[in-house]
């Protein structure tokens, strides 16, 4: 489980950097960001790391291949403490990238593990998003 502090911390600054995106902010969004890369980089290695916050990071990524190799990061962690919930969510979030990109073959992995997380979670809503690009992908 997350650290509640640090929850508030990552929810906090992502609330913040949506508003700066929408505002075109580009001078807040960054330090907004600087702000959230050093809250992982804190916490990394430490009983406060959690893939939550490694998620969220690559979820503001601008750089497709830096946010896939990001999201990589936070499915390791994810996989460390058997998330299903964040196993699921994180190779989902990265096969989307992974098929802008045109890594076809690895977004389709992705989805498969993805699947295969997602069979004991609860959010029904992720389930059918990842079927659906999954059976999108494999039809082509």
């Amino acid at each position: 489980m997350i650290n509640t502090k640090i929850y508030k911390t990552v929810y906090r600054l992502a609330e913040k950097l949506m508003d700066a995106a929408d505002e075109e902010d580009r001078e807040q969004f960054d330090s907004l960001y600087a702000d959230l890369k050093s809250v992982c980089i804190d916490n990394e290695n430490t009983d406060k790391d959690h893939p939550e916050q490694w998620e969220t990071l690559a979820d503001f990524t601008e750089e497709l291949e830096d946010a896939v190799a990001g999201y990589a990061k936070a499915l390791e962690k994810a996989s460390a403490i058997n998330s299903k919930d964040h196993l699921s969510s994180i190779a989902f979030s990265m096969a989307t990238l992974q098929v802008e990109l045109g890594q076809t073959a690895a977004a389709i992995n992705n989805l498969q593990d993805a699947k295969i997380s997602a069979n004991k979670i609860e959010d029904r809503g992720l389930k059918v998003e990842i079927d659906e690009l999954l059976e999108k992908l494999l039809a082509n």
